[in-house]
């Protein structure tokens, strides 16, 4: 199995266009074409877990954490950082980190500690705008009947008409389409000079904007008139309430705040969570609509509140921002920021066996919080 093969999995349920624009995702060391037969999970890739990986004889590695999030000025055995990229390529061990493409995706992390508390409606805090790169525009142009065929080629062979997994999508009606050719032209229907109609095809296909110039040049080159009319339309988002920052879920049954702190130690497989409780409530209060974001949600926190959570669930927040959420009436419950990521790797390993059945998937046991309590 290749890496590609890897990449391709994560591609169809966790694509790394769902990603923060702030985040660095995909495939940060090695090559496409390297075995990954062999696959370590984890949270952190730490040194200990490269010695792990190493050790395991293991050809790729899935770091949920990007290794690699600031740009590196070199790579040498100075840092540790520099390190595990060093000793990565050395024993050619790719690297590939999801981030906050799974916590973004349906079914990934958000989703995982959503499972753990109840059952309910459930909806992205924030919706994602799915819009998906290869269908960032629409290319518009009108062309007699009999010359669609070469001109759908033509575009997609510079990747016009990509949607999902399918390609060579387009679609045509027919109309009647009207020029005069001025002095110097030769129309390839008609004569210069008089009002020609004729039976003409519109003709549409999306594209992405990185493909848009090309596709321009294309359609110039193998369209049959002289001067072509063509139009650009930049399409919308199309945002679904599943998929996106954070989540929302409104419970079918109120519980007690002391009842979900108790079931999202256990579903975590922590000891403790630190609760922060609303003005005026203590840990007996009813609550029905939580909001959460797996890590450091606290910029996502304000979101939840304005859309009537009660309370907020994150790895880790700054004191003052939980101060002025408790303010507002939400109770926040903080469960350190790993503590809220690292549980999903064994389901995430479930994910990619249904994908890749021939791969050997470990979850790494030197991946572990950097906290240690006395």
């Amino acid at each position: 199995m290749k890496t590609q093969e890897l990449i391709s999995a994560f591609e169809s349920f966790a694509p790394a266009y769902l990603a923060n624009d702030w985040d660095n995702v995909g495939l940060l060391v090695g090559s496409k074409e390297w075995s990954a037969d062999s696959i370590l999970l984890t949270i952190d890739l730490t040194e200990a877990v490269l010695q792990e990986a190493i050790a395991m004889k293991v050809n790729a590695i899935v770091s949920y954490h990007p290794p690699i999030f600031h740009p590196l000025k070199s790579v040498t055995d100075g840092s540790f950082k520099e390190r595990v990229v060093l000793d990565a390529i050395l024993h050619k061990i790719a690297i590939y980190s999801p981030h906050t493409s799974l916590d973004v995706a349906t079914g990934g992390v958000n989703d995982w500690i959503v499972d753990g508390i109840g059952k309910g409606d459930v909806r992205a805090l924030r919706p994602f705008g799915n819009l998906p790169p290869d269908e960032e525009c629409k290319l518009v142009t009108f062309c007699p009947e009999d010359k669609i065929e070469a001109l759908r080629f033509a575009l997609s062979s510079v990747s016009c008409g990509r949607i999902g997994h399918y390609e060579q999508c387009s679609f045509t009606t027919s109309g009647t389409g009207t020029f005069v050719g001025g002095e110097g032209t030769n129309p390839t229907r008609g004569e210069a000079g008089e009002l020609q109609r004729v039976i003409e095809c519109k003709f549409e296909m999306v594209v992405s904007k990185a493909s848009l110039s090309l596709a321009v040049q294309a359609l110039r080159q193998f369209h049959p008139y002289e001067e072509p009319a063509l139009e650009v339309h930049e399409l919308g988002e199309r945002p679904r309430r599943e998929m996106g920052v954070g989540r929302r879920i409104h419970l079918d049954q109120s519980m007690q705040l002391d009842e979900l702190a108790r079931k999202l130690k256990k579903h975590l497989g922590i000891g403790y969570v630190r609760v922060a409780p609303a003005a005026g409530s203590d840990d007996r209060a009813e609550v029905q609509t939580i909001g959460l974001c797996a890590g450091a949600g606290g910029s996502v926190c304000e979101l939840a509140i304005d859309d009537g959570c009660e309370v907020f669930i994150t790895g880790e927040m700054t004191h003052h921002n939980v101060v002025a959420a408790t303010a507002r009436g939400c109770t926040v419950m903080l469960t350190g920021h790993t503590n809220s990521e690292r549980g999903y790797l064994p389901k995430l390993k479930e994910q990619l066996l249904e994908l890749l059945p021939k791969a050997n998937i470990h979850v790494s046991k030197a991946d572990a919080p950097v906290w240690t309590y006395f």
